[in-house]
């Protein structure tokens, strides 16, 4: 008698919910496929557009993550799951994850759209968060700076796109300016000709654009002169110091003083 019952009841489940039930078994074999056959694509797309290499596996493993949840919700509702308390957990636990990790999202966003952007590369050289260095590293959450004194400099994303950065790199040149001040006794004609030959003597200092050598100021105390050359962004540094010592060797041999000497 019970394995009677059991049968009609059965039956009964049967003829009412075995029809949902092979269409949520279909539907969840046909969206694997369909997630396996979108997952290739992506790979040829992001391959195709030249994606960088941190942001792929992110991209690819947030896509198929999403897909995977969205077929199982719909395979509960073709079953016919009552899904208001699944749905209310999973806001719920958003919600919290999201106040939580509000930091973390932040870092994460200017990663993202620091790799999509490209403001700066790896190798680039920049000015940003008050520190200046060359880029060795871009994750998702924050950027690597080696500084010219070789720190290492860790920049969270976050700050970083919302801020101030300066390429210094990007033109291919950089300008290197400065001025130094003379008494009203220095020959301007002289001082111009000692500061081209300075700059006539260093190799790293580029033909074009063209250096300018001039006075830039007349004040209570001495002439004020000005300085602009062109050098390779690598090469910054360690020109400024040879310019500026040749300048003083310079002057001094011609017997020109700097105020106050």
């Amino acid at each position: 008698m019970e394995l009677k019952e059991f049968y009609n009841a059965f039956h009964v489940w049967l003829i009412h919910r075995g029809p949902n039930y092979a269409a949520g078994i279909i539907a969840f074999f046909v969206g694997l496929w369909f997630i396996r056959f979108l997952k290739g694509r992506l790979h040829t797309r992001m391959d195709r557009n030249a994606v960088h290499s941190s942001l792929r596996p992110f991209f690819l493993s947030l896509t198929i993550t999403a897909l995977y949840v969205l077929l199982i919700i719909f395979v509960m509702n073709i079953i016919g799951f009552e899904l208001t308390v699944f749905t209310t957990i999973i806001g719920a636990f958003s919600v919290a994850a999201g106040l939580a990790l509000s930091g973390t999202f932040q870092n994460f966003a200017g990663g993202v759209l620091i790799l999509l952007l490209k403001p700066f590369e790896i190798d680039d050289s920049i000015v940003a968060q008050g520190q200046d260095g060359k880029v060795t590293s871009i994750q998702i959450f924050y950027t690597v700076l080696i500084t010219a004194d070789n720190k290492t400099v860790i920049i969270p994303n976050g700050k970083l796109f919302n801020e101030v950065i300066v390429n210094v790199t990007r033109e291919g040149r950089r300008r290197l300016d400065f001025e130094i001040k003379l008494g009203y006794a220095a020959n301007v004609t002289q001082v111009k000709q000692i500061i081209n030959d300075a700059i006539m003597a260093i190799p790293t200092i580029l033909h074009q654009p063209e250096t300018r050598v001039g006075v830039v100021g007349l004040e209570i105390d001495g002439v004020k002169f000005t300085i602009n050359v062109w050098v390779e962004p690598a090469n910054f540094l360690s020109t400024k110091i040879e310019l500026q010592e040749r300048i003083v060797i310079g002057l001094a041999e011609a017997g020109v003083r700097l105020p106050g000497v």
